[in-house]
């Protein structure tokens, strides 16, 4: 989806968790974790023992605007090299293991990170290689797992995907975008005095025309109608485009009148 708005600011990417790739296999798999990171407002990416060498010119082009991340990514011959300074590390498996961890969902987990990265801790988020994901002694490194909740007959995500599914778990729980919001572009939504207004000036018209008939239906009419209208939540240029039409339809009314007299 394109959407990217640099007028709006960016959000602080230096009190987020940091992304660890352990063995990744392919560089256009790490640009697109990069990528995923922008969108989600991860900015720290590490990488251990990256298959194909690092840096890698293959990452950049999946990256997609995304190659700060690429170009501060530091490179760690080991996992616990990698999680040296971190106080809390989360993995992420959809593979069971023989061992007692406590295992979260994505929703969960960003709840506890937060909490964690404001009481002044580092946290990590370790995801595996594409093809095996992590081994059990990496996994034993961390204090949390993260499963993500899919089909159960078919849960394995590529690497881009986990941290999209992560990261973005991770960023709605600190938005504060509306659930649903109405866009008016440039015009301010009626007040009720405008809104009022036309619908005496429709009613008016309509009376011309016999349309509230028969006459013991016209007050129930009238409270649809007017029920209606107000359901278009309209904006101010929706109310002169709305005067315009009844405008027009007036027009046209008297020129037939005028054609038929002459």
């Amino acid at each position: 989806m394109a959407g990217t708005d640099r007028s709006r600011p960016d959000v602080v990417l230096d009190r987020n968790p940091v992304v660890v790739l352990v063995r990744p296999q392919l560089g256009e798999n790490i640009g697109m974790v990069a990528r995923a990171m922008m969108n989600c407002g991860l900015g720290e990416l590490r990488l251990v023992e990256p298959r194909d060498g690092w840096p890698n010119e293959a990452s950049a082009a999946p990256a997609s605007g995304a190659l700060p991340i690429l170009q501060a990514a530091k490179l760690y011959n080991s996992v616990t090299a990698a999680l040296e300074d971190c106080h809390k590390v989360y993995v992420t498996t959809a593979r069971q293991r023989e061992m007692i961890k406590q295992i979260m969902t994505p929703k969960a987990a960003v709840r506890q990170l937060r909490q964690q990265i404001a009481d002044g801790m580092k946290t990590a988020l370790v995801f595996g290689p594409e093809r095996t994901g992590l081994e059990s002694d990496e996994v034993a490194l961390a204090d949390t797992v993260i499963e993500v909740p899919l089909n159960p007959s078919f849960s394995s995500l590529n690497l881009a995907q986990a941290v999209l599914v992560i990261g973005y778990e991770w960023y709605q729980s600190g938005d504060d975008t509306p659930e649903d919001r109405r866009e008016v572009g440039h015009t301010p939504p009626a007040d009720h005095g405008e809104i009022d207004a036309f619908f005496e000036r429709l009613v008016d018209e309509l009376d011309t025309v016999n349309f509230f008939w028969p006459e013991h239906k016209r007050q129930a009419m009238l409270r649809n109608l007017r029920s209606l209208v107000n359901r278009l939540e309209p904006t101010q240029q929706d109310v002169r485009t709305l005067h315009g039409i009844v405008s027009a339809l007036i027009e046209a009314r008297q020129r037939r009148k005028g054609m038929k007299k002459g």
